[in-house]
């Protein structure tokens, strides 16, 4: 049997359980050490997963070359930092969404893959769920024809990651649910139409209800202290132009006063066709006809887990679906939706 890549979880709050989980399902690897400040939450990984080494500092992990892989499931704060540190040590990276707080970070990791070659991917986890995989088959194909508009919208009633965490501090978090969930809606929609390129954002915030300690939602490990500010918004809504003539509206929010049944979803807006995910369908309409489809696929492009592909990328040497040039731009965007909302002005990015 081929001898397993060792791979090491830097963070142990809420979303290293998935990072843990996923690197599991692949054959190919075995996770044998995890870094973690807290020793309460270090032990508990620890011992739910069976991980035979836990260090306070991440950076013993970077410095041991036995240890083949690295995943960053840290605040967001940090990402760009510690992923430019693995990369510069020589280990393959799995960082979790986003990819910095802002643009100029970003370019330092893509900064450093030029001098490194490693495997690099942010952990956008929507593109591998079974229902964009399926609509961005119909697209590919050219069923949808000219895809000229999208709406993504992820509207949770109350769903604050832990209000005085470091979810709900801007020097921590660089945002709130638009970086939160804004980041997923935004690059999978992306993905599915084919065009990272914004030529101009329109975007706008409002905090309602952290403010007020209302809204509250259970994710996250971390410490939550009363004490801090809620300086983040809990809504974010954006109108993006894109290069190739097409057109995205986004609409996120961690707390709101909407109906619980809306969710989440993305549709897609083609000449020929039109798509839908959460439920997926296709829709058509034909002589003032409305043709609805459900389709259902048994054999999909990719694996369903972030962790499963990045693991194959790495034993086959293959480039990840997730480009960090593509990030990078998603990056650009988020910052954009703030600069927007802060100034009252579309913000341009040709």
């Amino acid at each position: 049997m081929p001898q397993k890549l060792r791979c090491a979880v830097i963070g142990a709050g809420g979303i290293a359980r998935s990072h843990i989980l996923g690197f599991r399902k692949h054959a190919s690897a075995e996770v044998v050490a995890i870094a973690e400040l807290s020793p309460e939450r270090r032990q508990e990984a620890m011992t739910n997963f069976e991980i035979p080494r836990g260090v306070e500092n991440y950076k013993e992990l970077l410095e041991d070359k036995s240890i083949d892989i690295v995943s960053i499931a840290l605040p967001n704060f940090l990402h760009s930092q510690v992923a430019v540190e693995a990369i510069n040590a020589g280990k393959h990276v799995l960082l979790e969404k986003p990819m910095a707080t802002h643009a100029s970070e970003a370019q330092k990791i893509l900064d450093a893959l030029k001098k490194k070659k490693v495997v690099f991917m942010v952990g956008q986890n929507w593109r591998f769920e079974k229902e964009p995989q399926i609509v961005k088959d119909y697209v590919t194909r050219g069923e949808l024809g000219d895809v000229y508009h999208a709406r993504a919208w992820w509207l949770r009633p109350s769903g604050i990651p832990r209000i005085g965490s470091w979810f709900t501090q801007k020097k921590f978090g660089g945002g709130g649910c638009g970086y939160d969930i804004g980041v997923h809606m935004l690059d999978c929609t992306l993905h599915l139409m084919g065009c990272f390129d914004a030529v101009a954002v329109s975007g706008l915030t409002y905090a309602k209800f952290g403010p007020r300690g209302l809204g509250g939602g259970g994710w996250g490990k971390g410490e939550i202290d009363p004490n801090k500010p809620f300086d983040v918004e809990d809504y974010a809504g954006a109108l993006i132009k894109l290069k190739n003539g097409s057109s995205v509206m986004l609409e996120v929010s961690w707390a709101m006063q909407a109906d619980p049944t809306v969710g989440y979803g993305i549709s897609l807006f083609g000449t020929e066709a039109g798509a839908q995910i959460n439920p997926v369908k296709i829709i058509r309409i034909r002589e003032g006809r409305n043709e609805v489809a459900t389709p259902t696929y048994q054999k999909l492009a990719l694996p369903e887990d972030r962790m499963v592909h990045f693991m194959d990328c790495v034993v086959n040497g293959a480039e990840p679906v997730v480009k960090p040039e593509q990030s990078f731009k998603v990056q650009r965007i988020l910052d954009a939706i703030y600069e927007s909302a802060s100034s009252g002005k579309e913000v341009r990015l040709d």
